[in-house]
């Protein structure tokens, strides 16, 4: 049996494959020379102490002792151009794994997004970037890849009890994702990477007989006897037929929340979180957390995960980008949202950490009116509140990190990554006052957390509202089903059970297989 060994390195020798044998043979007790293959299972950067180290847990196989690679998942596919028909909706992680899962279950996935492919996304994205104009079917969260694509790319999950997180992996690294996110603890792609992989996700669905359509915007279900048989897109222009549907829609589609009110399609009220990104020179957050600065070359840029209680509501911090850039992240005109991004090398001068606090549905009281959509009507008027304090631009309101708790406007801001560009306004007024009073006292003791992390040098920008669905659509636990509407499966962030990019797609092969069980049953 191969020996299960926990490995030290320093930085500059992770890539020192001779190095790392000796030392894995030297704790075994093994000659080196009978060391027959040295397999890494999982690589986390410790930083606890005055000089980080690496932690590599690795299995060692001696002579005798044969390393069998586990065979390419995509072995097992099968054409399914013929095969029963299932409608998806969304062509996010959630979507595009659930289709995979299909194939392999011999179902035929047909994918319907409202947006377009990577590549003719990236068009949109400029619009907005530099011009300020949303395109309300295609921009950082609508399109192919879903809002992943664009905005960072980071597969961490807690969710592991929740799926097969190796497989998602694996389905990506087959794909064309770098191998080291099969080990590394906390494994990202980096938008300039992850688009090529979500193309090569669709050429796959397509050369086994999947169906892909973009442009395709659900705006009605073609349900009769509360059983779903299909949709319409474009207001009725097309109509799709499959024996059931699979909505991966995302957490930011809010035309779905309301068509499935109209449909009188039961949903549920559900607290979410909203807040801020706060944005430091990556060199101020390397000082903190490495005790250097600069950074030794052979280390990371650094991050940070933070959270606190501030009267028995949680402020946390949320898809922390190191080496990154604040992106500007409205689905529709007159709004003011933003997110956060990495490029795979992570070589921005800037760090960025959405920082929010949960809304419970009992702190809407003034949106009643609007049932279980009262949080997503709440986050929108956010959003809007903020745009109506600008130009009419995708400029963003900020304030320097110690004007914001103080509640004074700055009087000037430090540089940002932010390409719309920044300006200074009265965001403890602008927010919600429960809101910003969590977060001032929250950003508060994070200093205190991270000496050195409270500075002007800091920016506060608004808003971080789309860290999670609103609404929850929902599902039978063990069917994964509608509990309502036969063949219609809620699924991902949008339906209210993932929150990132791995959790989606292991939600998404849940569903595929729940739909598998319910057609054969």
């Amino acid at each position: 049996m191969p020996q299960l060994l926990e490995i030290v390195i320093d930085p500059k020798d992770l890539d020192n494959s001779d190095l790392l044998r000796q030392k894995a043979a030297k704790q075994a007790g093994v000659p080196l020379e009978k060391v027959a293959h040295l397999e890494i299972l999982k690589r986390s950067l410790d930083a606890r102490s005055r000089f980080p180290f690496y932690r590599l847990r690795v299995e060692l196989f001696s002579e005798n002792e044969i390393f069998q690679p586990e065979p390419a998942i995509l072995t097992n596919f099968k054409t399914v151009e013929n095969g029963r028909r299932v409608l998806i909706i969304g062509a996010g992680p959630a979507g595009y794994f659930a289709a995979l899962e299909l194939i392999e279950l011999g179902l035929k996935p047909i994918i319907l997004d409202r947006g377009k492919d990577v590549q003719a996304r990236r068009r949109d994205l400029r619009a907005i970037q530099q011009f300020g104009e949303v395109n309300p079917d295609s921009n950082y969260c609508f399109g192919e890849g879903g809002a992943g694509t664009y905005s960072d790319g980071k597969l961490y999950t807690r969710s592991v009890k929740r799926g097969n997180v190796q497989k998602s992996l694996r389905l990506l690294v087959e794909h064309g994702a770098p191998s080291d996110i099969l080990v590394d603890a906390h494994p990202h792609i980096g938008s300039n990477k992850l688009p090529q992989v979500v193309q090569n996700l669709r050429e796959t669905i397509l050369k086994y007989g999947g169906e892909v359509h973009f442009g395709q915007r659900v705006t009605d279900f073609l349900i009769k006897n509360n059983q779903i048989h299909g949709v319409a897109t474009n207001d009725g222009q097309q109509e799709f037929f499959g024996e059931a549907v699979i909505l991966a829609t995302g957490h930011s589609a809010r035309d779905i929340y309301y068509l499935l009110e109209k449909k009188q399609i039961r949903l549920e009220a559900k607290p979410f979180a909203l807040g801020v990104r706060v944005e430091h020179p990556q060199l101020l957050i390397d000082e903190i957390q490495y005790r250097q600065r600069p950074r030794d070359p052979n280390l990371p840029a650094s991050s940070y995960s933070l959270v606190c209680q501030i009267g028995g509501r949680g402020v946390f911090s949320f898809c922390m980008c190191p080496g990154g850039l604040v992106v500007p992240a409205a689905t529709a005109p007159g709004e003011i949202v933003v997110n956060g991004m990495s490029m795979s090398r992570r070589d921005s001068p800037f760090a960025n950490s959405g920082m929010v606090t949960s809304v419970e549905i009992s702190d809407l009281k003034n949106f009643e009116k609007h049932g279980v959509l009262a949080a997503l009507e709440f986050q929108k008027s956010v959003e809007q509140t903020l745009f109506s304090a600008g130009d009419g631009s995708q400029k963003a309101p900020a304030l320097r990190l110690p004007d914001f708790l103080k509640g004074k406007i700055s009087t000037s801001l430090p540089s940002t990554s932010y390409i719309p560009g920044l300006f200074a306004a009265p965001l403890h007024e602008l927010l919600p006052d429960f809101i910003y009073k969590k977060l001032r006292d929250g950003l508060a003791e994070f200093g205190k957390m991270m000496p050195g992390f409270f500075t002007e040098e800091a920016n506060v920008i608004g808003t971080e509202s789309r860290s999670s669905a609103p609404v929850r659509i929902p599902r039978d636990a063990e069917t994964l089903m509608h509990p309502e509407i036969l063949g219609l499966f809620p699924c991902g962030e949008g339906a209210g059970f993932a929150g990132g990019i791995i959790s989606a797609a292991m939600d998404g092969q849940n569903v595929a297989r729940g739909v598998g069980k319910w057609m054969v049953s």
